[in-house]
């Protein structure tokens, strides 16, 4: 199996913040759970409600996949 070297990144920094994709993120839940909620509804209170609930579904499946792929990672 190749060896691939580490992607190279800022100084000092921890690997997670290094990498500037994950700082848009956060950005793209809260804009996909509102775009989500507003074709399933007209008015802005359940908009809202729902956006939240759909945001912390999309947050909690994002990490359950970082936390499997985590988990695989130690293992292998």
């Amino acid at each position: 199996m190749p060896m691939f070297p580490p992607p190279v990144l800022e100084a000092g920094m921890p690997p997670l913040f290094a990498i500037s994709y994950y700082w848009h993120l956060p950005i793209l839940i809260v804009i996909i759970s509102l775009v989500y909620s507003a074709t399933r509804f007209d008015e802005w209170r359940p908009i809202l409600r729902e956006a939240f609930r759909w945001g912390l579904r999309l947050t909690a499946f994002l990490l359950a996949i970082v936390i499997v792929l985590f988990v695989l990672d130690l293992l292998t």
